[in-house]
């Protein structure tokens, strides 16, 4: 079966560069830019990874997270979180949240590109102990 990641992001020319860079190594690239919908869409097309910008018109990528890793079927999945916010504060609700990595725009396409061959395989993402983190456990990227 073919590697799927659900990609809620709601800046276009983001979802068009990690639409492309995941394209082309492989993925089968789903997107949304609803945050009062994305819960449902995840719950209707389980992805293999999600990529999860905080920022989103109608609901935040927290909230969002905070749902997921509630939610039978999905609380496991493991979860990108990409935002323009990388203050120390952030990164600690997201890691309370239980995401997987945390990594801040701008970004690099082969970081973006590593980390989710990371996620998908469980190998880590460089200082990140890949796998949900329990709520209060260190599994965001330092970096």
């Amino acid at each position: 079966m073919g590697k799927r990641v659900l990609l809620i992001e709601d800046e276009p020319n983001i979802i068009e560069a990690i639409s492309f860079i995941l394209s082309r190594d492989g993925w089968t690239v789903h997107t949304h830019s609803e945050g009062d919908t994305a819960l449902a869409k995840l719950k209707a097309q389980t992805p293999d990874i999600v990529i999860l910008d905080v920022m989103l018109p109608g609901r935040s990528g927290y909230d969002i997270l905070q749902d997921l890793r509630q939610t039978d079927g999905l609380r496991d999945l493991p979860v990108m979180m990409l935002t323009a916010r990388g203050q120390t504060k952030d990164r600690e609700l997201a890691e309370r949240l239980g995401v997987s990595h945390f990594m801040t725009k701008p970004f690099a396409n082969a970081d973006i590109l590593s980390a989710v061959r990371a996620l998908a395989d469980g190998t880590g993402v460089g200082d990140t102990v890949i796998g949900r983190a329990a709520p209060g456990r260190g599994a965001v990227n330092g970096a």
